[in-house]
């Protein structure tokens, strides 16, 4: 099996069922993140103790992408402390405008986050693609401006 199908199944996995497609009950904080030209409608949830992403979930509705995405996201940052959350947002981003490429730092920074990287080549999938990340980014620049 080569790489572009094992991301494929990846996406798809992701995409039909996550651990992480809950409300979560004792969240310290809960964001909105709406895409209207695709109706992705998404709102992440989260438990932070401090510096540390206790617990991160989601609930809404969307397209393959934009929900694979958001599962991701939540597995790959959960448990992390924040300023480790904010490097792999921007290091996703990054990857998703084609300026990161290096394989080695995508994987070491994003695991299985980085079977998106192709989403670059399709321009109409990219805001699917980023909707929970900037969504995440968004409510952890409100949450250091309260501070």
């Amino acid at each position: 099996m080569d790489m572009k199908q094992i991301y494929t199944q990846i996406v798809m996995e992701h995409a039909r069922e996550s651990a992480h497609r809950h409300d979560l009950a004792d969240a310290t904080d809960s964001e909105r993140g709406h895409n209207p030209s695709c109706g992705d409608d998404i709102t992440l949830h989260i438990k932070r103790e401090g510096d540390r992403i206790e617990a991160l979930s989601f609930t809404g509705h969307g397209c393959a992408i934009s929900q694979a995405s958001t599962s991701l996201l939540c597995e790959l940052v959960e448990g992390k402390r924040v300023d480790e959350a904010k490097e792999a947002i921007e290091t996703f981003l990054a990857m998703i405008k084609g300026e990161e490429e290096d394989d080695d730092v995508l994987e070491e920074q994003l695991g299985d986050a980085v079977a998106l990287k192709d989403i670059s080549h399709m321009p109409q999938r990219v805001k699917c693609a980023v909707l929970a990340w900037r969504t995440l980014n968004d409510m952890l620049e409100k949450e250091n401006e309260e501070k």
